[in-house]
């Protein structure tokens, strides 16, 4: 960081005694702890990059949905060609970060014949094949996006513009290298598209095709949810855990089941939260802001107490 932006007014008096550099001593040894031992191909110290994740995030979503986000000036003879260019930097980049990811967390310098290049290959292989049916479930999450919403004037306004269909974007990417065992950078991808649109999706988490989240701000999906196909969701929803199995050293334990099933054509309102290892049955409804710890029968609708009205006159009741 450049001193002269610290520096003060042209003609002002200049602080006495000023210096950074003991708070700079100060926060490098702060981080020395968390600094990276593994080494890049250039012998630096290597950590994934989150503007590097963004951008091939970016390239990803350009790929699949090259008219919306791809070069608003394309041809339809160019199309080919802009997905193949595209799509090719974005793999590029990707296996680059798969690779640091891999070395970061076995904590090895990876070489150019290391075992983290290999993997990082295979990954971004198994990432292109898949794309094409990620691209066929995201359409039909982009229809129910359409068919689920009387606001929605188009199946394109739901892509360019809905949070929902930005979040199942990314994470359906995000579940694709979650499950090819990358490390961190999954976590990353869910991270972006929380901070773009509220919705925290773990990448662990199996969704089914036709999902579709209306308006989406504050839905928290764990790790170990499994929701079923034509599943609608609406904002402040949670499908989290009622608790957290420990070690004999109060650790959270790893792995286990311990979030909801969501079977196929449920709709959950705003506000509800819905804990634990339960099943919602196929075809339910959750009512808003319901609070619910028990599994419940396929066509179950669940609801709120109604509230009471009464009228009082000349302070009558109270």
């Amino acid at each position: 960081m450049s001193a002269d932006l610290f520096a003060a007014p042209h003609g002002a008096a200049q602080p006495s005694g000023y210096s950074l550099g003991s708070v700079v001593d100060a926060i490098c040894a702060a981080n020395d702890q968390f600094a990276p031992q593994t080494r890049g191909l250039s012998g630096q110290r290597a950590l994934p990059s989150r503007r590097a994740v963004a951008k091939i995030m970016a390239d990803l979503r350009a790929t699949l949905f090259p008219w919306h986000f791809g070069a608003p000036d394309m041809s339809e003879d160019g199309l080919s060609y802009y997905v193949g260019r595209t799509l090719d930097a974005a793999l590029v980049a990707l296996s680059e970060q798969v690779r640091v990811a891999c070395a970061f967390v076995g904590g090895q310098a990876s070489g150019p014949n290391g075992h983290c290049i290999e993997h990082a290959v295979e990954v971004t292989q198994s990432l292109a094949t898949a794309l094409p049916s990620l691209r066929t479930v995201l359409g039909s999450d982009a229809r129910a996006a359409y068919d689920g919403d009387p606001a929605a004037t188009s199946v394109d306004e739901a892509i360019f513009s809905y949070a929902g269909m930005t979040a199942i974007s990314y994470h359906r990417i995000a579940h694709e290298l979650h499950g090819l065992g990358v490390p961190l950078i999954p976590r990353m991808i869910a991270e972006l598209a929380h901070e773009a649109t509220g919705i925290d999706i773990h990448p662990g988490a199996t969704i089914g095709a036709g999902f579709f989240i209306d308006h989406g701000t504050g839905v928290v999906i764990g790790e170990t949810t499994e929701i079923g196909q034509r599943v609608r969701l609406y904002q402040g929803v949670t499908l989290g855990a009622k608790s957290f199995p420990t070690d004999e050293l109060g650790r959270p334990l790893k792995g286990i089941a311990r979030h909801p099933v969501v079977e196929d054509d449920v709709v959950i309102y705003a506000g509800a939260t819905v804990l634990g290892r339960i099943t919602i049955g196929r075809g339910s409804t959750i009512g808003g802001n319901v609070w619910l710890t028990h599994s419940v029968a396929p066509g179950t609708h669940i609801t709120q107490a109604h509230a009471r009205q009464e009228l009082f006159h000349d302070g009558g009741g109270i």
